[in-house]
């Protein structure tokens, strides 16, 4: 057993064996058993790590450890006793890279609730899809309101484009859910119950312009979640009548749309709207009814696009083959489902699915699952209405709610859950994101006020919109070391 010469310690020691899943930041056998002072914390065991004696890493790497599947947050010593076992007990500690807190760094102040955010980026997928003409350094935060506006940002929080009124091509009532196509193209939906693509253009820095070019009717409900996939020009939606959209943005290959659900084909006047804009108006390729409730998410499988998940406030989770058409598989959990996103992994992505019962639960959609729930995440105190997988890992993503925060989870942290939460495990947040329009002011019972309606995580930061009426930017960068 080693000893690094940097500890002095007169005091208790404890022996502890050092752990680690990371390939590329393991121990040497013979480096793993150390005996360190007891009231040593996670500061002091990553300096310990870091040290030349140790991994010799130059620069520092900040780390967290875990016991028994729980980040250390107190002394050895009084984990110890916190847990009933004595200073002679061999504790095994797993490291792993921490995660640092999201700092705040700007919000952007709207004429109305913020029910949507996207971002475009080098390294955001809508940056990837395209390619060539994504200029370097021209990163856009897309906004969409209750207003019926979408609003197109740079990085310092300037309007360059805002989309045109529903007389001119525009939605006709609240979006709740956008989404980069690419650096040149939108897709927006809402309570319209249309979905919109437009063309995205600038002609300085400073300047833009969105254009309507197609119109894709078919829900008869509330379009409450929009997901795109650019590179094969598909999109997937959600609603409340129950269904789940597949469309194309292609016009070419878009079916004929069904004449009594475009507008004016009723007598309703709230769905006769003129407009001066014509655009292309298209049907779905598919209008897959599998929900005996309000659907309210829908996301592409993270390998293979012609999969999909959907969930729904009947508390399903159903695996949906969009070449088929067909639900491949049924899983039904204990809450209505609000939110969806799909964190990948080597085999199969693991689901996570926000609940009005103001927890997140993980889910295996795999067939051969033994069990629905994989892990409960717990800490919110209002519904949880959007969520975001890292963009750096498998182990960690962000979840907006109706409490008012954000919460950012690593998955490496697990404990048991207690009798009163049921069977299972169960991992609580490692940071909790405020709004900054609180600061100073009485905590808002269950979020009035300050509800969040939409979250993404980027490397350029975790961006979120709400009841505030404003997007809030928070360090997204280096959030894992």
């Amino acid at each position: 057993m080693e000893q690094p010469s940097s500890i002095a310690e007169h005091g208790a020691q404890v022996k502890v064996t050092f752990t680690t899943t990371e390939e590329d930041i393991q121990l040497p056998e013979s480096k793993r058993q150390l005996l360190v002072p007891a009231d040593i914390r996670r500061y002091g065991l990553s300096r310990i790590l870091n040290s030349e004696t140790m991994l010799d890493t130059g620069a520092a790497i900040p780390f967290d450890f875990l016991v028994n599947g729980s980040f250390l947050r107190t002394s050895l010593e009084d984990y110890l006793q916190g847990n009933g076992l004595s200073l002679e007990t061999n504790l095994t500690l797993q490291y792993v890279r921490s995660l640092i807190p999201p700092t705040f760094e700007a919000s952007f102040e709207h004429d109305d609730w913020v029910s949507a955010v996207d971002v475009l980026s080098a390294t955001s997928a809508a940056g990837r899809w395209s390619a060539d003409r994504f200029q370097h350094g021209q990163d856009r935060i897309l906004s969409g309101s209750y207003d019926g506006l979408l609003r197109i940002w740079n990085a310092s929080g300037q309007v360059i484009a805002t989309s045109p009124s529903s007389g001119h091509g525009g939605h006709s009532a609240s979006i709740k859910a956008a989404r980069f196509l690419s650096s040149s193209q939108v897709a927006s939906a809402g309570m319209d119950r249309t979905v919109k693509v437009w063309k995205y253009t600038e002609s300085d820095h400073f300047t833009g312009e969105l254009k309507p070019t197609l119109e894709l009717y078919g829900h008869t409900g509330s379009i409450d979640s929009l997901e795109v996939d650019g590179a094969s020009k598909r999109i997937l939606t959600a609603s409340a009548d129950g269904s789940v959209g597949f469309w194309t943005t292609s016009k070419a290959s878009a079916p004929e749309v069904d004449a009594s659900l475009l507008p004016g084909a009723s007598s309703t006047k709230r769905r006769k709207i003129s407009s001066s804009v014509t655009a292309a108006q298209r049907g779905p390729l598919a209008m897959l009814v599998v929900h005996n409730a309000p659907a309210t998410a829908a996301v592409f499988d993270p390998k293979d696009r012609t999969v999909a998940y959907s969930v729904s406030q009947d508390h399903t989770v159903r695996t949906l083959d969009l070449t088929t058409g067909l639900v491949v598989s049924t899983l039904t959990t204990s809450h209505p489902l609000l939110s969806l996103c799909a964190i990948p992994r080597a085999s199969a992505p693991l689901l996570a699915a926000g609940t009005s019962a103001r927890h997140v639960t993980l889910i295996d959609p795999r067939a051969s699952a033994t069990t629905t729930s994989v892990m409960t995440l717990r800490g919110h105190t209002n519904k949880v209405v959007s969520l975001a997988a890292s963009p750096d890992n498998d182990y960690s993503l962000v979840s907006g709610a109706h409490d008012g925060t954000c919460m950012i989870w690593d998955l490496r942290s697990v404990r048991p859950a207690t009798k009163d939460e049921g069977l299972g495990s169960v991992s609580e947040p490692a940071y909790i994101i405020e709004r900054e329009s609180r600061q100073g002011k009485k905590k808002a019972v269950a979020g009035d006020g300050c509800k969040v309606f939409s979250v993404v995580w980027d490397k350029l930061g975790i961006f979120s919109g709400g009841e505030d009426k404003k997007i809030q930017i928070n360090k997204g960068r280096d959030v894992v070391a």
